[in-house]
């Protein structure tokens, strides 16, 4: 009996797409990509998305949860999300110039043309 009645108990929950952050601690927000380049970001234990150039991805994400981009192979902390993102469009490709800026990363290589030594 016990058994039956877990059994049911899952399945309710998982037919009202119940989740651990379905208690009004999930975020909505919108990732945008304003560059001409796709954006490789990594949501641990969510999932891993490729913004596309000029593109907007609506996310529902719990609070307090972290946000990576990637310079030369290397992780970074891009943002954790909080209940001041809701309804917000999050601009990655500036947010991701800002972040390189803080931590001292080159943004872009730069070229030797024109130079003389």
């Amino acid at each position: 009996m016990k058994n039956l009645l877990l059994t049911f108990s899952i399945m309710l929950g998982i037919g009202f797409g119940l989740n651990a952050n379905t208690f009004g601690f999930d975020v909505p927000f919108t990732l945008r990509n304003n560059s001409g380049k796709s954006i490789f970001l990594k949501i641990p234990g969510v999932m891993n998305p490729n913004l596309s150039p000029m593109s907007n991805s609506g996310v529902d994400l719990a609070v307090g949860q972290k946000i990576f981009f990637f310079h030369k192979g290397k992780k970074y902390l891009l943002l954790e999300v909080d209940k001041s993102f809701e309804g917000k469009t999050i601009k990655v490709n500036e947010l991701i110039k800002e972040r390189k800026k803080e931590l001292n990363l080159k943004y872009k290589k730069e070229s030797n043309k024109g130079k003389r030594y």
